[in-house]
């Protein structure tokens, strides 16, 4: 979670359709940069909606926005995972959350990581330790975007 001095309102509406290779643009770990998303049509804004986000380094999966609840959340899984997530991870399922705080918002981003075996499972605690890492330098950069434009 990050606080973020703009509104609820604002810091959702400007969320949701914000540039994934702009926030999502650093390598963290085994996790790396999205480069591009494609296949998405229309505004990505309601529920049923899906993309492929694609990677450096090959790596690609599909997103299906699976709830939309302005202004307080959206939700989505990302599926037919390739490239190193793919070993360890079936399916991710992302929510972002929006909250008054203060006079401005607290972001939430949160994943639900299911494991690709019962063999990966052990990992994955390993791996959640690294992507609240990421989490925090990817709402820095949304932290960034948001209040900057």
């Amino acid at each position: 979670s990050r606080a973020i001095p703009i509104s609820v309102e604002d810091a959702f509406t400007r969320t949701m359709p914000i540039s994934l290779p702009v926030i999502c643009a650093q390598w963290y770990g085994i996790i790396p940069p999205i480069k591009e998303v494609r296949d998405q049509v229309g505004d990505w804004d309601a529920a049923g909606q899906t993309r492929t986000i694609l990677m450096v380094g090959g790596g690609r999966v599909h997103e299906q926005l699976t709830s939309v609840d302005p202004p307080r959340s959206f939700g989505y899984t990302l599926s037919d995972i390739q490239g190193p997530l793919a070993t360890l991870v079936r399916s991710v399922d992302g929510v972002w959350s929006f909250a008054p705080a203060g006079t401005g918002t607290r972001v939430t981003w949160q994943w639900t990581l299911h494991p690709k075996s019962s063999a990966s499972a052990p990992l994955l605690p390993v791996f959640g330790k690294m992507w609240k890492g990421y989490a925090r330098v990817v709402l820095e950069k949304l932290s960034a975007q948001l209040v900057t434009d």
